[in-house]
């Protein structure tokens, strides 16, 4: 209504009531009253309470209340129209209009050598409007065509997530007979058609699936994160596709392209009735390159899958594994494999229940668990060369110490006593030094100095773990990483005292130090941490940051965008002396331990130093697996580690899926069937 015209309407009510006022008050005798009698006038006193009076009291206040309310009126009005007069028209407006979203393509995932590890397909998909719900028969037949059950479309033909008046995902991926049909019979199903989307890809099947994880509908918990993202972060919808593991949600931001909008007039039913014309198409993501190379990558998770299997063949309960290859000079990580696996095509489109379950169940070893960052073993004697490092370093051991082993060890030196811990070997290794220790992996030496340590009071076998970086993150830009752990008499005392033990039991034990030097007890290490400490050995000392990103490809030409800059996370000072050790003592486990495994190692053009190791899951009665790498050792570039879950041991099985994977990156497989019988 015109202001006007309010005005002039208010203003003829108000002197309406005015009027009322004055003929009550113009008719009025003041204070006198007639005598109906004929006698002469007459006062008629100070507290006349006449009906009259009455009256014209209560006349005069509501000619008052109503000559208020409508200045209250008249003011609300004022504002409405004047005041607030481009709040209610921006409201008129959108009553009027509406947003239409369209998802856009993700960016690739590209290996640092171009080649697609996840890129984007185009995919039929069936759409409706929304009115297709209230014509049951429609419904039925279209469920009908599909093969889905009827109660699922109307779950679908329900489902406002990407906007009430978008039209409805029904089903991605048909067949072009659906196709075809829905096309030729249009009477048969008005408001139904066919779309060209985008969906992820992956043309390598399930290959690096935990380092580059899958994408899903967006969850409630990223929708309210959204809701309080900075100026400039990506935010979200409901119904949006976002990462939610690996670098797909690592690297939402780069991958996350921007939502296509137009904006739609709709009548009073929410029907679309026209365009605006603005609005802006969908902006697919960046390209993003990883640091991993494809072709290593699979020599690995193929390498894991067969020695597995072959483990299995000779009655271990072999049943996981991961392995990590790392560039030592820059952090880059070259393969990361993780087994079992799993396909991240089966998330497309939404997973169902059945398929969900089946990934998270135990009995299928979780595939969904990136064991080489998140696996959380004992270390077994690949900590050994770490143990060397801590005994020379506090003073607990020299180059000359040495040792004999029997293959029976016990605390006060006599062989008799009943207590006491047995070396791998058997038979025993005589007299050994730490050189010899470490190339045969003598338990007995490393006893010995879980023994000093104890006996000096000192921690510092602990204390080297941790400076190798055991215990703490590595940082690498992958979600999921686990620290692992190195036990001390301060950790023991507060887990058990929480759990209830008595103050004895939750007392720090001599055994216990002899325990973690040889790799077992409560130490619990990943393959990625192993592979971190084992840089800084191959280095002398400097440790990069693990990364999986390389960099964001530019939209125009090869170059990039942005790229990972390379972090130094530690630098582990030794004595040079000491590293000479170590390094002559990994040297003999490749070169001169076991014939067997020395043959898997001649037939490669470079020299490498390792360290075999077998953990023991005492609670699953079986072993893990290890061993690690590094070469050229003259000039190290890449250090290898691998371990493998219910296998035999360390040289019997993980050394093999280290050999393929050097023989990947420098191209001259193993040629030697050589096997070994070692259980260290």
């Amino acid at each position: 209504m015109d202001l006007s015209l309010v005005i002039i309407i208010v203003c003829l009510v108000l002197a309406a009531a005015l009027i009322v006022v004055f003929i009550v008050f113009g008719r009025s005798e003041g204070a006198f009253t007639l005598d109906i009698g004929g006698a002469s006038p007459r006062a008629s006193g100070g507290s006349d309470s006449s009906s009259e009076k009455t009256l014209s009291s209560r006349l005069v206040g509501l000619a008052v209340a109503v000559g208020g309310i409508f200045s209250v009126l008249l003011a609300r009005l004022w504002t409405m129209q004047l005041v607030s007069a481009d709040e209610y028209a921006e409201k008129a407006e959108s009553n009027r209009t509406s947003t239409i979203y369209t998802q856009a393509p993700r960016g690739r995932i590209l290996d640092r050598n171009g080649n697609e590890i996840v890129t984007n397909r185009s995919s039929l998909t069936v759409t409706a409007v929304a009115d297709v719900l209230d014509d049951d028969i429609e419904v039925a037949l279209l469920a009908n065509l599909i093969g889905m059950p009827t109660q699922a479309v109307r779950r679908k033909l329900q489902d406002t997530t990407q906007g009430y008046q978008s039209l409805r995902t029904i089903s991605v991926d048909v067949s072009r007979r659906v196709v075809a049909y829905i096309g030729e019979h249009p009477e048969v199903f008005p408001g139904v058609s066919i779309e060209t989307r985008s969906q992820r890809s992956y043309p390598h099947g399930s290959l690096a699936a935990h380092v580059v994880g899958y994408t899903g509908t967006v969850t409630q918990d990223q929708l309210d994160a959204s809701a309080e993202a900075a100026e400039g972060q990506v935010s979200y919808r409901s119904g949006d596709v976002v990462g939610q593991t690996g670098v797909e949600a690592r690297y939402e931001s780069v991958l996350q392209g921007v939502r296509g909008e137009q904006v739609v007039y709709v009548d009073a039913h929410g029907n679309v009735t026209g365009e605006q014309s603005s609005g802006f198409d969908a902006q697919s993501g960046s390209d993003l390159v990883l640091t991993l190379d494809i072709d290593v990558q699979r020599a690995a998770e193929e390498s894991i899958d067969r020695v597995l299997a072959e483990q299995r063949k000779k009655g271990y309960d072999a049943v996981a594994g991961s392995v990590v290859a790392l560039d030592c000079t820059n952090g880059e990580v070259i393969a990361m494999a993780s087994y079992p696996t799993f396909s991240p095509s089966v998330f497309v489109g939404g997973i169902s229940t059945s398929d969900w379950d089946a990934l998270q169940a135990e009995d299928a070893n979780f595939p969904m668990l990136n064991r080489a960052i998140a696996g959380q073993y004992a270390s077994g004697s690949v900590i050994k060369p770490l143990t060397t490092m801590a005994a020379l370093d506090n003073g607990i051991a020299t180059a000359s110490s040495s040792w004999y082993c029997t293959g029976w060890w016990t605390w006060s030196g006599n062989p008799n006593d009943e207590f006491g811990m047995k070396c791998w070997w058997d038979n025993g290794h005589g007299a050994t030094d730490l050189v010899r220790g470490i190339t045969y992996s003598c338990d007995v030496v490393f006893y010995e100095i879980g023994k000093g340590f104890y006996n000096a009071g000192s921690e510092g076998m602990q204390e080297t773990f941790r400076r190798y970086g055991l215990g703490s993150a590595t940082g690498i830009d992958l979600p999921g990483e686990e620290v692992g752990r190195v036990p001390d008499a301060a950790w023991k005392w507060d887990y058990y005292k929480e759990l209830g033990y008595s103050d004895e039991d939750a007392t720090w034990q001599p055994g216990e130090n002899c325990n973690i030097a040889i790799g077992q007890g409560d130490l619990l290490v990943t393959c990625l941490q192993m592979a971190c400490a084992y840089c800084s050995l191959a280095n002398k000392g400097p440790v990069w940051r693990p990364h999986v990103m390389k960099g964001v490809r530019s939209r125009m030409g090869d170059g990039f965008v942005s790229e990972y800059r390379a972090e130094q996370i530690r630098d582990v000072q030794e004595d040079e002396a000491f590293r000479d050790i170590v390094a002559r003592g990994m040297w003999g486990v490749v070169y001169e331990e076991d014939p067997t495994q020395t043959s898997h190692w001649t037939n490669l053009d470079i020299t490498v130093h390792g360290k075999t190791g077998t953990g023991e899951q005492i609670t699953l009665d079986r072993n893990i697996a290890w061993f690690g790498a590094y070469g050229p050792a003259e000039d190290p570039k890449y250090v290898v580690f691998a371990n493998l879950d219910g296998a035999l041991s360390g040289g019997a099985a993980a050394l093999l899926v280290v050999r393929d994977v050097f023989g990947a990156i420098y191209g001259q497989p193993d040629t030697s069937t050589a096997t070994t019988t070692n259980v260290d």
